[in-house]
């Protein structure tokens, strides 16, 4: 409740020189790698910024969206790590969800105190905009305010499946068989390839969801390979199940090419020694992600890259989005309290986030929309080889 003759609404102004930035992401099963890395791109911005806009110190707190029963993000535990930050009176952001499933329940949550909240990872066009491949009542349903509090650094849906039409033309495919695991993300973007694949003139013989974590897939495998399809496109997060599920299907149609969606664009999928796909399938599986080489970003998305390298390895896609959103949000909290010097208020904030100015950031320089989208649209279309992603084309 708001105080007596005050006319701000909860949470509008942070008292003190704390300011919190919440992160929520699957910490375990489905997407981790994902995740994980993306918090690290986070943690890195911040520690570039020396934890501190002016007076103010920036403090990062990391959820766990995820349980072990689930396999992966849990909308019960989505709903208590929103829920944790709006009671947080020092809460200055959100970075997530990862999943566009779980920033489907977060988002009217955080609105409702007017909370940033910027997305490394969820690409589904209807958290956003009446795109091909929204559902009824989107994206309005996640706004009771009726102001946006949502944007995403990452490429929605829509670019991707521009990119998967480019690359189903370049390995010749005249028919595609649809399989998407009943997950938010997967059945989405399944969905928005199949409007853009029928809009470019591509055949889709059929779309299937299929069970995750089941045991075998072989006599789903077996209707594929009876319908004539010539490619087979996987739209997933479970990394496990798709691969036993690539697995069953190559072994139906000997000839097939397999393509997969960004959600299994990491080394759980990739990566034989992780319980990937084996290396004999490497010639049959084509991979799109809104991950470049770094030889396709700018000197600081290149800089990143080495850093990110140098201090945990190899860089799974999203790590650098991980990075560019806690940056993105850095930046509006500069710029909204004179670099640390005025009173902290999420409204300007938001106001700063959705003005519309150009960042130059590690991804490239862009912007943010009114709906919350970023100006990037760009993916790559890979190979695979030995558990790594081999670069073929760039879209956008």
């Amino acid at each position: 409740m708001t105080g007596c003759g005050s006319s701000q609404r909860p949470g509008y102004r942070i008292h003190g020189h704390l300011l919190t930035v919440y992160f929520s992401g699957p910490m375990q099963g489905a997407s981790s790698l994902g995740a994980v890395a993306a918090l690290n791109g986070a943690r890195m911005a911040l520690s570039q910024a020396g934890g501190r806009i002016g007076s103010y110190q920036i403090r990062l707190r990391a959820l766990d969206d995820s349980t072990v029963q689930s396999d992966g993000w849990d909308p019960n535990q989505t709903t208590l790590d929103a829920r944790q930050a709006t009671l947080d009176p020092t809460t200055i952001g959100y970075l997530g969800d990862f999943n566009s499933g779980a920033s489907a329940i977060s988002i009217p949550l955080l609105n409702r105190l007017e909370i940033p909240q910027i997305s490394p990872g969820s690409s589904a066009v209807g958290l956003t905009t009446r795109a091909q491949g929204y559902a009824p009542g989107e994206p309005e349903k996640y706004y009771p305010t009726g102001v946006r509090t949502f944007a995403r650094v990452v490429p929605t849906d829509a670019s991707q499946a521009a990119a998967l039409v480019v690359a189903e033309r370049a390995a010749g495919c005249s028919s595609t068989f649809v399989l998407e695991d009943g997950e938010v993300d997967g059945e989405d973007a399944a969905l928005t390839f199949v409007l853009t694949a029928q809009a470019a003139g591509l055949r889709t013989v059929a779309v299937q969801a299929f069970q995750r974590q089941a045991a075998d897939y072989t006599g789903l495998a077996q209707s594929v390979a009876a319908s004539g399809a010539d490619c087979v496109l996987i739209s997933a997060l479970d990394e496990a199940s798709s691969v036993r599920l690539t697995q069953q299907v190559a072994h139906a149609l000997p000839r097939a090419t397999i393509l997969v969606t960004a959600g299994l664009a990491d080394a759980a999928y990739l990566n034989p020694n992780l319980g990937g796909l084996p290396t004999s399938l490497d010639s049959r599986v084509m991979v799109v992600s809104p991950a470049l080489p770094a030889g396709e970003y700018p000197s600081a998305g290149r800089v990143f890259l080495a850093r990110y390298a140098r201090d945990y390895g190899s860089a799974e896609p999203s790590a650098i989005f991980g990075y560019q959103a806690m940056a993105l949000l850095l930046s509006a909290i500069r710029q909204a309290t004179d670099g640390g010097h005025a009173p902290a208020e999420r409204a300007k904030v938001l106001g700063q986030l959705f003005s519309g100015r150009s960042i130059k950031g590690v991804i490239g320089t862009f912007h943010i929309d009114k709906a919350g989208d970023a100006s990037v649209h760009s993916f790559a279309i890979y190979r695979v080889a030995g558990g790594r992603l081999v670069f073929m084309d760039r879209v956008g």
